[in-house]
């Protein structure tokens, strides 16, 4: 509904007589299909679609500020089977992104259903509070939320985030349980400029609720606060720290407070086009008493970017937990046709998770396997 309605306002602001007629619905969109084998699984068989279509509308108005549209739906379906004997079949159509949004000079607000992201990790990342990105897909496909943002830039480079949610009632990043979805969620994020780097602090309140989550004690309202702090520096390599804290209210256990401390490196070598390195290690604890450390968790993860050539890309992705001795591990091919993107990838997943998001529209699929996907953008 909240679509044909997008769609209505377009077309009615590009009528004639309205003194705009020269500004144009824009129409395009990303069609994805793909095909998995992965032999540990009961189901090892796996195909499937997603067609994203995206509708924008740009008006501009006086003194350089201008007035944005955007909306996109997510068409999706996949069948899981094993060859003659079991089947199953996942598929639906939903509201992808749906916003409206004005900027000026220095400034932008955002409102509707929008993808919120803030940080300097790239596989564990503390911060990923809004969205469920796996950096393993090349699509980087994720839910959106449905709130307001609006930012204002200095012009040191500085700048100031400030939000508002509301009516998101699932997990989102690495939360446990969703949100009371009828109490509006809000927070803020101040990034600044330090020599030859950034520093940022983030702040976000929300009112949790565990009901039907049997592991935990049933409350409807239980109100959280999370702090955030990261900065990245350029000294020949590029260093970073990234780190929360999540503190509920009332008395969960040792899911009362979360914390999450990121240490990461990157680099170019000089060897044939660039081979980029990235490192990073995560601590994560979980404590009935905050910062006590008596549970946690360690990850490595180590990823390589090579271009093989203007067309020709190589990625890869591995992890490793300290603990439970588990490793993961994901290799991408990548080529670009004149019209499609094609992609061949291999996994190896353990039983318990790599220690980054799954993306809850994607297949997490255990053990080794093999993905084949061919990507057209119109």
């Amino acid at each position: 509904m909240k679509l044909k309605i997008f769609i209505w306002i377009c077309l009615f602001t590009t009528l004639p007589g309205l003194g705009i007629a020269q500004n144009k619905v824009v129409f395009d969109g990303q069609v994805s299909a793909f095909g998995n084998y992965a032999p540990d699984n009961d189901l090892n068989y796996l195909f499937g679609a997603r067609y994203i279509p995206e509708l924008s509308y740009s008006l501009p108005l006086d003194s350089g500020k201008t007035l944005d549209f955007f909306a996109s739906g997510n068409i999706y379906g996949s069948a899981s089977f094993h060859p003659f004997d079991s089947t199953h079949y996942v598929g639906d159509v939903q509201p992808y992104r749906i916003w409206a949004r004005f900027t000026g000079n220095q400034y932008e607000v955002r409102v509707g259903l929008q993808k919120i992201d803030f940080g300097v990790a790239t596989v564990l990342r503390p911060l990923q509070w809004f969205n469920q990105v796996d950096p393993r897909d090349p699509l980087g496909i994720t839910n959106g939320v449905y709130g307001a943002l609006g930012r204002y830039y200095f012009l040191n480079n500085a700048n100031i985030w400030i939000w508002t949610l509301y009516g998101n009632d699932k997990p989102k990043g690495f939360e446990i349980m969703g949100s009371n979805s009828h109490i509006p969620e809000f927070g803020g994020r101040i990034q600044y400029p330090v020599p030859k780097g950034e520093i940022a602090f983030t702040y976000h309140h929300r009112v949790a609720d565990s009901q039907g989550i049997p592991t935990l004690p049933q409350y409807e309202r239980i109100p959280e606060n999370r702090f955030g702090f990261d900065a990245k520096w350029d000294v020949t390599i590029g260093l970073w720290v990234e780190a929360s804290h999540i503190h509920k209210t009332k008395n969960l256990g040792i899911f009362t407070n979360q914390t999450l401390i990121n240490l990461g490196m990157d680099y170019t070598f000089g060897i044939g086009n660039g081979m980029n390195f990235v490192f990073e290690h995560l601590i994560s604890a979980v404590d009935e008493n905050a910062f006590k450390f008596e549970k946690t968790f360690n990850i490595s993860a180590v990823t390589l970017a090579y271009p093989l050539g203007f067309f020709d890309n190589l990625s890869a992705v591995s992890t490793f937990n300290w603990e439970s001795k588990d490793a993961s591990f994901f290799l991408n091919y990548e080529h670009q046709f004149s019209k499609f993107s094609g992609y061949a990838m291999l996994f190896y997943n353990p039983d318990t998770p790599p220690g980054f998001i799954e993306n809850d529209i994607e297949n997490a699929l255990k053990g080794p396997g093999f993905r084949l996907m061919l990507v057209y953008n119109h």
